[in-house]
């Protein structure tokens, strides 16, 4: 996993909208990226509702909040028109920012051993510079331990 203080691996992904996103575009805004497993699978959902949630007050502190997980294009779109999410989700089904943040490991889940996305939150700073790493976060209190954090 990364460490805080080094440079934030770049990357272009697409949107819920099929646009392309890359990190850059960011730089001279702070960035809340967090990772997480899967669209519409309750932790995930519950994550993405208290970012949701709190997506004004990230605004107002000049604060992007972008969400990444393997998912399609197609499934980003209908788990945002579900959930009225607001702020950018990127699909990463190449798992090309995934394994540059070191996300990417082996889990645990009732005995069976599988790779899967470890739910992690980077805050980058301005500089695209890594300012915190959050790993294994809570989905219920992780948006508002980064508001606490800011």
């Amino acid at each position: 996993m990364l460490e805080v203080g080094a440079k934030a691996p770049q990357f272009t992904l697409q949107d819920k909208d099929g646009k392309d996103v890359s990190l850059s575009d960011f730089l001279g805004k702070k960035v809340v990226l967090y990772f997480y497993p899967k669209d519409n699978t309750p932790g995930c959902t519950r994550q993405a509702c208290a970012f949701a949630g709190a997506y004004r007050e990230f605004r107002e502190r000049g604060v992007e909040v972008i969400g990444i997980s393997k998912d399609s294009v197609a499934s980003h779109v209908k788990f945002a028109e579900k959930y009225s999410l607001p702020f950018v989700l990127l699909a990463d089904p190449e798992l090309e920012a995934i394994k540059a943040y070191g996300v990417w490991q082996e889990k645990k889940n009732y005995g069976k051993v599988s790779m899967g996305v470890v739910r992690t939150t980077f805050i980058i700073d301005e500089e695209g510079n890594i300012e915190k790493v959050m790993p294994k976060v809570k989905p219920d209190t992780n948006a508002a331990e980064i508001l606490a954090e800011l």
